[in-house]
């Protein structure tokens, strides 16, 4: 029989409210689950899986190639979903090819009709099918397996060099002949057993995958990637979260499961709640109305704007009402640095990928400018997604990229309005 542990609602009574803690919380109900990230009590992340069969980001399939586009240098592979994936050059060469310089053509890597082994890497959007790689990844709590490439990375979130050369060494000496292996941010701390383990059952899912990849049909789905809580509770670190609590008794036994296999100390922060509302918990409801509006008001009285368009995302920097106390100087690198900080939150939280584009309000000192694109830095490493920040254009831009492998919460959340096509004006 499980534990019912003690209630959330009595843990915020007991501490006053005074202690911010971090929490996910799980919420099914009508083959529809809900999965909230919280950081410090504010809603961070959110996700929402109506269908779990319908999610396929992470799925390997068998594929055949229908077309190969010359001058695209593309081609589209029937994955037998409906939708033929979109496979550009860059994902079929080898990664050391491409950073030697060699060029190679489409049409010399692919052939129509040709039987090829890829993932998918971006979901449907409207009329769009899936993106998909050859470069195939495994993913697990400690590591990811990369079967077609033989080196050892080490996650750029650790920085501690002795941590670095420690699971670089690790890596070496547990490593299979010919597969790769990255070591993620979870890794960090953790012993050789565990990161051995790991392989040794990822490596299992890949021998199954080569087996099966020579067997008809063609397509064919070879490895169904994890569902939404799943995947949440094997990517999240769960040394950083105080409590996992979850409303459904099915769920809460397989990532309870999930968990001991991983670490058994863990499975004490995994609560059973049958009664969560997960809308009224900690103001998520709140948050979630926030990140649908275009324009998110900030504490000191700014706000910021966020255009998301089919291109890039661009997000505007106002003061406001906000005037300040001392001069113009400092009400602008106040509202700023302020706006870093709920930027890197919305984008989070709406799950924006692609080119992002800011435009902070025009500082003249650049010991500001450059404090603003610390905070923005610091900010972003909070991030799971990759993200890339590339500084201020001659404009006073600053660009940035975020991997997008998934539709933003407002293609989830709500729909073009019929009557104006999505540009809100009359």
């Amino acid at each position: 029989m499980e534990k019912k542990k003690i209630p959330y609602s009595t843990l915020y009574e007991m501490t006053g409210g005074i202690f911010f803690m971090n929490y996910i919380l799980i919420y099914y109900n009508n083959k529809k689950t809900e999965v909230a990230i919280l950081e410090e009590d504010k809603l961070v992340e959110y996700y929402i899986e109506e269908e779990p069969e319908d999610e396929i980001v992470g799925n390997i399939y068998r594929g055949r190639v229908k077309n190969v586009l010359l001058g695209m240098e593309a081609a589209f592979v029937d994955i037998g979903i409906g939708k033929n994936a979109y496979l550009y050059i860059k994902d079929v060469i080898p990664k050391p090819m491409i950073s030697s310089g060699k060029n190679v053509s489409i049409g010399e890597a692919l052939k129509a009709g040709q039987e090829i082994i890829v993932q998918v890497v971006k979901e449907s959007f409207q009329n769009k099918g899936p993106k998909v790689t050859t470069h195939i990844t495994i993913p697990g709590k400690y590591l990811v397996l990369t079967p077609f490439n033989n080196r050892i990375n080490i996650s750029k979130k650790i920085e501690d060099k002795e941590e670095i050369r420690r699971l670089f060494n690790i890596a070496k000496e547990i490593k299979v002949e010919g597969i790769g292996m990255i070591l993620r941010t979870a890794s960090m701390g953790a012993d050789k057993e565990e990161i051995k383990k790991e392989l040794k059952f990822l490596m299992g899912i890949w021998r199954r995958i080569e087996m099966e990849k020579n067997f008809l049909p063609c397509p064919k789905l070879l490895y169904k990637e994890m569902d939404i809580t799943q995947r949440i509770v094997r990517d999240v670190i769960l040394n950083n979260m105080d409590n996992v609590i979850v409303n459904d008794r099915k769920i809460y036994k397989s990532i309870s499961k999930l968990v001991k296999s991983v670490s058994a100390d863990l499975t004490d922060k995994i609560i059973l709640d049958e009664n969560l509302d997960i809308m009224s918990f900690k103001n998520v409801g709140e948050e979630l109305s926030r990140a649908l509006k275009r324009t998110v008001k900030l504490k000191s009285g700014g706000y910021i704007v966020i255009d998301e368009t089919e291109a890039l995302t661009a997000i505007d920097v106002n003061t406001g009402k906000y005037t300040g106390d001392l001069s113009l100087e400092s009400t602008v690198f106040n509202t700023n640095m302020e706006a870093a900080e709920e930027i890197g939150k919305q984008i989070r939280l709406r799950d924006i990928g692609g080119i992002i584009v800011i435009d902070f309000i025009d500082m003249r000192n650049k010991k500001d400018i450059n404090l603003v694109m610390e905070k923005m830095k610091e900010v972003l490493k909070k991030d799971r997604t990759k993200t890339n920040l590339y500084g201020i254009t001659n404009l006073g831009l600053v660009e940035m990229t975020r991997k997008k492998a998934r539709n933003t919460l407002s293609s989830k959340l709500t729909s073009i309005c019929p009557m104006c096509g999505g540009r809100g004006r009359i």
